[in-house]
């Protein structure tokens, strides 16, 4: 059956009704991400039933990723910098060993001869989901496979961590809280307009192609860290409005080709991720051994993915937070910062196979 050619227009309206459907059926089923799914979707109700060839503007995908670079630089703290800072060499060989571990699954996942050494890489790549998808088409990967790998691979963490941290560590729930800013809502608006805003006029400056991302992300962490506005936070809808723009502009690129392509990877997909996972457990009780952290924390602070149900469990589980999310946000921001200088050497490499990407 061909598909039905729709005006641009309705291309539109489908895309916003069929994201507000799905974003909402994702949130009743708790689906992590469901907002970035269902617009991911969304984009490709349309993008799969018609020719008609619609695109989110680019100065709304450069805000998108403004919003979510701004909503990762407010989790930097000063008591989270001290924290990491006191058992930095540890924590730095940590990271580069997860940073190792992803390198060599996505050459792995790059055999393929339908998967690029740079696609394959930055889909595996073990932290920051939302950042990574956000800039991995202006590094020459394929988003789509980007995006569809990583949110499975925080989907497979977010399943087997109470599993695995009921079997083995037998914590007693309930012991913690995950604080969160709550201050007045014009005041996160102001830090929301300072930190994009202003991240996307220094972008244009530094001419760096992952900058609309990490621009942002610096004021934000700056202004947040500081105090100057007191406890900040990205509001839930703009964050809900920066995830969608994000995610409605992947699923547009979809073709019929590119989805049955990523349909077959997926089983090789999902053994790299539970390897991944027991690999990244051994760096963790590498952890352990040689700072003061307990093994749950030390297992939580390695865990390749899931940054807030990662903090909510171990608050509930009486864990270290502060080391926690220190340790994981050193891994993500160091990811961000190296992944525009691994993207040129990935590019020109080829393993064994091919190094064509789904069209």
């Amino acid at each position: 059956m061909n598909a039905a050619a729709r005006t641009p227009l309705a291309g539109a309206a489908l895309v916003l009704v069929a994201t507000i459907v799905l974003t909402l059926t994702f949130s009743l089923m708790r689906v992590p991400s469901a907002v970035l799914f269902g617009s991911l979707l969304g984009g490709m109700t349309h993008a799969l039933t018609s020719p008609t060839e619609i695109r989110v503007p680019p100065i709304a995908f450069r805000i998108g990723q403004g919003v979510i670079g701004a909503t990762i630089g407010t989790l930097v703290s000063v008591e989270a910098l001290r924290r990491i800072a006191g058992e930095l060499g540890p924590v730095l060989l940590v990271t580069l060993g997860t940073i190792g571990i992803s390198l060599f699954a996505g050459w792995l996942l790059a055999l393929r001869r339908d998967v690029s050494l740079v696609t394959g890489t930055f889909a595996l790549v073990a932290g920051g989901a939302s950042g990574v998808v956000a800039i991995s088409r202006e590094l020459g990967a394929d988003e789509r496979v980007v995006t569809v790998v990583q949110y499975l691979r925080v989907l497979v963490v977010l399943v087997t961590l109470p599993l695995v941290i009921a079997v083995v560590f037998h914590p007693e729930t309930g012991q913690g809280v995950l604080s969160t800013a709550d201050g007045p809502l014009a005041i996160d608006l102001v830090y929301v307009v300072a930190a994009v805003g202003g991240g996307l006029l220094l972008a244009r400056l530094v001419r760096v192609s992952t900058a609309t991302l990490l621009a942002p992300l610096a004021i934000a962490a700056v202004i947040a860290s500081s105090g100057w506005l007191g406890d900040v936070a990205v509001p839930d809808p703009v964050q809900w409005a920066g995830y969608a723009l994000i995610g409605v502009e992947v699923g547009l690129r979809f073709t019929r080709a590119s989805l049955a392509s990523i349909a077959r990877m997926l089983p090789v997909v999902t053994l790299l991720i539970v390897a991944m996972l027991a690999l990244t457990a051994l760096l963790g009780a590498a952890l352990t051994r040689f700072t003061s952290v307990d093994s749950l924390t030390a297992y939580l602070a390695t865990t390749p993915g899931g940054l807030f149900a990662v903090l909510a469990i171990a608050a509930d589980s009486g864990s270290d937070v502060t080391y926690v999310m220190a340790a994981q946000l050193f891994r993500l921001v160091m990811i961000l910062l190296l992944m525009p200088l691994l993207a040129p050497w990935l590019s020109a490499r080829r393993p064994p196979s091919s190094d064509a990407a789904p069209s």
